[in-house]
């Protein structure tokens, strides 16, 4: 069973089959998610389509077909620290799927799934098996007689079994669509296995070699809130066929790292490292595995507009991308980036099925060097912490440590290990597991999320006004809630509403309902999935009946200023810094704008100037905003901007400031002419990751009041500098001044230590075979000091000092130990200085030769000097 179809043949074999099945083909969605709250990333072939089988939306064609990339980093068989050490478990994926809405059934869906897999894709039918839905007595839902009588047209009745609910029956969730489903499973083994034991009794038992395929759902249910199921006025198909497994099937392959999905990504790793990768369950096999995987969820999710951060998707990606390169370092042996080195072998073999990657290759390639750089400086800390936690340890590390290094170094626990065990050590990992089920535990708290059902009043769907009015009246169509970090809120949908859902970069909006006897306050509108969705803190004990809703005019007015002005910045930039910028994430307020976009260095003053200067010129020409819809199509010969990252309808919104100026997509709110922005104003630009820069502008009233203040801020220092005529060249003047006091200060503090130095190198004894010292210093500050201790340990051998000073009327405390001395009596200046601290009511800490600690109670400075005397003798006897 050994197909010679490439990977991308297997691929457009799949597409083109369903394509002649009078299927509409559809790009794959991106792989982060906007607009639902349940999901971070795309992470099953349905996820797209949820709309659809929700109601809230409707598919471009009632047959569709697609190739989805996919991530999944937690859930049975996809913990992030098990992918790479089995064969054919990934981060990312590709899920081919089929799918119809209220159009064909079973019938169509099953003998389509067989004659692709066998007549088309030439799979042995004798290495088949099909599973059906056995029916559930408990919740009165039959056997799927009808995927039986199907199978068996094509099928021997001894190889169709009977699955139960927990395989065979599909649900979104607690409640909503639901129904049977077919899976068919494909035996791998060799023709002497297969003889010895019956494929049958390995189906859905865990076999690495008999295993799903293919799974066809049977959309025909929707269950209620009390459980019970009703039929579905239409009912839909949803299958889902993992493109990897199904690669490594049809090439005859054991290990899904094997086929040519992976083997260019492979074998670059194989060439940077100059190792090979020999298919093993060594760590070394493991590195090159993670890698291939991991290299291709950084990568689609970068280019699909999330960027690495410490927080939601992006902290995921960042995680991912660290585990890659902790493999390397640990067990390639690779010290230096590589992860970058691989983006261009990706981005050219996707380069036909998902172009956004080749499109933005060099960017890509950028943020994850730069994301590199940074975790490998993190790992060499990492490195030298683990090194002073074995020095302070006695056979054992403490969990807590081994904790440390994973949660702010980075350090996997069996890297931990490797490394304890090179020093004779061992590791307390039942601590560490403690430690780590604590912090997962505070996380879950924190993002925990409590959601009661929906309140149905009436049915319906909910339209969107705000466009033309921000007025309307309107009815409740259901209500729900929520509770989210201690605090509950309500969550309303009307039939007809004019609040904007934060989408786009612009914010939600703000308003009031009003009700025949009350009105409550609108905190924040959103999206959830399409589905517009109000947020109060209360409501009235009564919801029936007509509403009137009102956005709050002048924040909307506000807000949408900023939208406008973004458009307008974005043009402006792509004249003065080039065509690569490219939006990369944004936000529109009635405060202020902020626009993040790929650029690879600082700007200028001279290049923010020339933007400042084209936006507020394009303002004055009081440019009418001009927006239509259009197929996308059409849009795009227009040269109308999209976005990385967006999903967008085959028709589209187009925004159109001068042809020749701004083109953009946009679903968000707009002035009717540039003029009614008055005036923009940059007030900042930054970084924000490897490759991308930040813009943050005010206009209208806020641009005005931004300058007024500015104004007086200047007018300010002049009075201060009693207004000269030219107030820079008075500052210039100041800070020449305070370079050269600065200059005197220090000569000062230079002599004084050496005078200090000199006294204190008189009162140096010979104790234990030790130089020591006790002392109080006076008038230094904590630099000073460090500098003392420093050049006296330089100068007596065995040097054992203790010094104490004043700064800021606060005690400080500080130990320095020859390392000769630390050595040979397994002194520890750290440990002590813990101790110590405790006499002026304080702590600190530090290194084995060196530490310090800072206090409340400078009382206890002699105490302190008394003790630490006390303790030298004892130790040094």
């Amino acid at each position: 069973m050994k197909s010679s179809l490439t990977a991308s043949q297997i691929r457009a074999a799949f597409l083109d089959f369903f394509k002649s099945k009078q299927h509409e083909i559809v790009a794959s969605a991106p792989l982060v998610v906007k607009n639902d709250p349940t999901l971070l990333f795309i992470n099953s072939g349905m996820a797209p389509f949820k709309d659809f089988f929700l109601g809230i939306g409707k598919p471009s064609h009632p047959r569709i077909a697609d190739t989805q990339k996919c991530l999944r980093v937690s859930g049975k068989h996809n913990d992030l620290e098990e992918v790479g050490v089995d064969t054919y478990h990934h981060t990312m994926f590709e899920m081919l799927g089929n799918w119809s809405f209220g159009d064909y059934f079973k019938k169509e869906a099953i003998a389509w799934s067989w004659e692709l897999l066998t007549e088309v894709l030439k799979l042995e039918k004798d290495r088949l098996y099909v599973t059906i839905f056995e029916g559930n007595e408990a919740e009165n839902i039959p056997k799927d007689m009808e995927a039986y009588n199907e199978w068996k047209k094509v099928i021997a009745e001894d190889r169709i079994l009977l699955g139960n609910k927990k395989d065979n029956f599909w649900e979104m969730g607690d409640t909503g669509p639901c129904g049977p489903c077919t899976e068919i499973h494909v035996d791998c083994r060799s023709d002497e296995e297969r003889k010895t034991i019956d494929g049958a009794t390995l189906v859905n038992a865990d076999h690495p070699q008999v295993i799903e395929i293919w799974n066809n759902v049977f959309i025909q249910f929707n269950r209620k809130k009390d459980g019970s199921l009703e039929q579905l006025p239409a009912k839909h198909v949803d299958t889902g066929m993992g493109f990897e497994r199904l690669v490594r099937v049809l090439q005859g392959k054991s290990s899904n790292y094997d086929t040519d999905v992976f083997s260019g990504t492979i074998q670059s790793t194989e060439n940077i490292v100059g190792k090979k990768y020999d298919r093993s369950d060594s760590k070394e096999a493991i590195a090159f595995r993670v890698i291939a995987d991991h290299i291709r969820a950084v990568a689609f999710t970068i280019a699909d507009g999330q960027l690495p951060s410490n927080t939601g998707a992006g902290y995921v990606i960042r995680r991912i991308l660290r585990r890659a390169v902790r493999y390397y370092f640990s067990y390639l042996d690779k010290k230096e980036p590589l992860l970058h080195l691989l983006v261009p072998v990706l981005a050219t073999q996707f380069e036909n099925v998902f172009p956004e990657l080749k499109k933005q290759e060099l960017f890509v390639a950028k943020v994850i060097l730069e994301e590199e750089n940074a975790f490998l400086k993190t790992l060499d800390n990492g490195l030298k912490r683990l090194d002073n936690i074995i020095k302070e340890s006695d056979k054992i590390i403490e969990g807590k440590a081994a904790f440390e290094l994973f949660d702010t170094y980075g350090f996997p626990i069996d890297l931990t290990n490797l490394i304890a065990a090179e020093k004779g050590l061992s590791v307390d990992e039942n601590e560490f597991e403690s430690e780590l089920q604590k912090q997962k535990e505070r996380s879950r708290a924190a993002t925990e999320l409590n959601v009661d059902d929906w309140i149905t009043l009436s049915d319906g769907q909910s339209i969107f006004v705000g466009y033309d009015s921000l007025e309307t009246k309107a009815n409740i169509l259901k209500y729900r809630k929520i509770k989210a970090k201690g605090k509950e809120q309500y969550q309303l949908v009307l039939d007809k509403t004019p609040f904007y859902a934060e989408s786009g970069g612009q914010v939600g909006d703000v308003g009031i309902l009003q009700f025949k006897d009350s009105k409550i306050l609108i905190t924040d509108t959103k999206k959830e999935n399409d589905l517009i969705v109000h947020f109060t803190d209360e409501i009235p004990a009564d919801m029936s009946g007509e509403i009137i809703a009102n956005v709050n005019v002048e924040i909307r007015k506000k807000t949408t200023i900023h939208h406008s002005a973004t458009h307008l910045l974005q043009a402006a930039l792509q004249q003065v810094l080039g065509k690569h910028i490219a939006q990369k994430g944004s936000l529109n307020n009635a405060e202020y704008l902020r626009f993040d976009f790929s650029h690879f260095s600082k700007m200028t003053n001279e290049e923010l100037e020339n933007v400042e200067q084209l936006v507020n010129a394009k303002i004055r020409e009081n440019i009418p905003v001009v927006i239509k819809e259009m197929p996308k199509e059409e849009a795009t010969k227009l040269g109308a901007m999209a976005l990385f990252g967006e999903k967008y309808g085959d028709v589209v919104r187009v925004v159109i400031i001068d042809e020749k100026y701004s083109v953009e997509l946009c679903g968000g709110t707009h002035v009717g002419a540039t003029g009614e922005l008055g005036l923009f104003k940059i007030t900042s630009e930054s970084a924000v990751a490897a490759g991308v820069r930040r813009i943050e502008a005010v206009c209208g009233e806020a641009a005005l009041a931004y300058v007024s203040t500015k104004i007086s801020d200047l007018n300010a220092i002049k009075e201060a500098l009693k207004n000269p005529k030219d107030a820079v060249k008075s500052i210039e003047v100041l800070q020449d001044e305070n370079a050269s006091l600065k200059k005197e200060v220090e000569k000062y503090q230079n002599e004084k230590v050496e005078i200090i130095k000199q006294q204190l190198r008189s009162k140096v004894t010979n104790r234990n075979g030790a130089n020591v010292l006790f002392e109080k210093v006076v008038g230094v500050n904590a630099d000073s000091l460090k500098k003392i201790q420093f050049d006296l340990k330089n100068e007596f051998e065995n040097l054992f000092f203790v010094a104490s000073t004043i700064v800021n009327e606060k005690p400080l405390l500080s130990i320095i130990i020859s390392d000769d001395l630390v050595k040979s009596n397994n002194l520890h200046a750290g440990n002590m200085v813990k101790e110590l601290a405790k006499a002026i009511k304080g702590g600190g800490g530090g290194q084995a030769f060196y530490a310090t600690a800072g206090g409340n109670d400078a009382s206890g400075i002699d105490t302190v000097l008394k003790q630490a005397e006390e303790r030298f003798l004892i130790l040094t006897s």
